[in-house]
């Protein structure tokens, strides 16, 4: 529905029709220091925020001869961005961390994140309105941290000021070495809605509509929506906190940019209600048969995947996109090895949207023994069987589905699912 590649010329500013740059130490009548204690002074010089000419958006903080420090932040036009009624909303961003570790990096604080819409032009109505953090980080630590913030400060649903977040280290490389993709999405189609966070397809952290209870999740959620804001902060709270002591320091390097490929913001689903709670077809409780028809909403255990009704009969399981994943336990192959699989699917994806259903055993992440892939069928609830070859297996074991996509729409539903020998 809306994104930004930074595709501009080398050293100009972002597109004035996207993007709002925040200049000074607060907004107008907001609290000092940006509310969070801050140190530095935001620009709209090029100095601090430019394109590179290369596809990238760079925002660099820079200490100057006196001890001062200048960055910038940046923050969307719209503010509208929410799931349709009974949909995702997905919202991304393609991102390297500021390449600074130990005790150069003391202070930083580069982050991606969301606000309510009405906070823009009131500034005194946080946490209630909501906050999404997509990505924070701090001090230069492998690390990204998921936040919401949410309800009253102090405490309240959120634990404010600290809000409810989780963090993990980077996939394969270090977040600072490397561009990672981070993802967080708003889920209207399961109940209780969820919110959900992500680093390169991994979920790491889950916060649910039952968890913020009422009146906090409508005061987050009833709104017009939420604006996005890409900055690189210096001291404050958080930096200040995991220090044990105020940040930057002596030894802080200055210059060292946070690196920006793309931020796209996604809907699916609307129109239909999906739920999760619970399933027509529960888990079995003691093992399942590899070479019967295992119904996909049977799954013990998912990551981004929500259930419907399907036009055949029960439900299916949808709204799966690259890095989403479903575990069924116990899965028995016995002694003779299978030669395929067959997966009952359907996609209603846009043209130039495919992706590929893959097999894997004991983790979403483990061997794939089989895959093929899918494009659209002529509809979501347009079912084909499409068989795939799998590895020799045999015994008892995890098997997931995993999806994979080198673009981050849904692409595929899937009804149920067997192997065969």
């Amino acid at each position: 529905m809306w994104s930004d590649d930074f595709t501009g010329a080398a050293n100009t500013l972002p597109s004035s029709a996207n993007w709002i740059i925040d200049t000074g130490t607060s907004y107008p009548g907001g609290p000092a220091n940006w509310g969070t204690g801050e140190i530095q002074t935001y620009t709209n010089s090029t100095s601090n925020v430019r394109h590179d000419g290369a596809g990238n958006l760079v925002i660099t903080p820079i200490r100057n001869s006196s001890g001062a420090w200048t960055s910038s932040r940046i923050e969307t036009v719209r503010t509208n961005f929410k799931p349709p009624t009974g949909g995702v909303l997905r919202i991304e961003g393609r991102i390297q961390m500021p390449n600074v570790t130990g005790a150069a990096a003391s202070g930083y604080w580069p982050a991606f994140w969301a606000l309510g819409a009405p906070y823009r032009g009131n500034y005194q109505n946080w946490p209630s309105i909501g906050e999404f953090d997509i990505m924070e980080n701090v001090n230069g630590i492998n690390s990204v941290w998921g936040v919401l913030h949410c309800g009253v400060n102090p405490g309240g649903p959120c634990n404010e000021t600290n809000g409810l977040g989780a963090s993990r280290a980077c996939p394969s490389s270090t977040c600072q070495s490397a561009f990672h993709t981070y993802r967080f999405e708003w889920d209207a189609g399961v109940s209780p809605q969820q919110l959900r966070w992500y680093v390169d397809g991994q979920q790491y952290h889950t916060v649910t509509q039952s968890q913020v209870g009422e009146p906090h999740w409508a005061n987050m959620t009833s709104h017009a929506g939420y604006f996005l804001l890409l900055n690189v902060a210096m001291g404050g709270a958080f930096p200040n906190g995991v220090a044990g002591g105020t940040t930057p320091t002596a030894s802080t390097t200055s210059g060292v940019p946070m690196l920006v490929d793309y931020v796209a913001v996604y809907q699916s689903g609307g129109g239909t209600t999906p739920t999760t709670a619970p399933p027509t077809t529960a888990p079995p409780t003691g093992t399942r048969d590899a070479y019967a028809t295992i119904e996909a909403e049977s799954f013990n255990a998912q990551s981004g995947v929500g259930t419907e009704a399907c036009s055949e009969g029960g439900q299916n399981i949808g709204w799966l996109a690259n890095g989403d994943w479903v575990r069924y336990d116990n899965v028995n192959f016995g002694s003779s090895t299978p030669i395929d699989f067959v997966a009952r699917v359907a996609s209603g994806a846009a043209s130039g949207v495919s992706g590929l259903i893959q097999v894997r055993l004991d983790s979403p992440t483990g061997t794939v023994l089989g895959s093929f892939a899918l494009a659209n069928t002529g509809g979501w609830q347009t079912w084909q069987s499409i068989p795939g070859n799998v590895s020799a297996v045999t015994g008892t074991r995890t098997v997931y589905l995993t999806f994979a996509s080198g673009q981050p729409a849904d692409f595929v539903n899937v009804n149920w699912f067997r192997f065969r020998h």
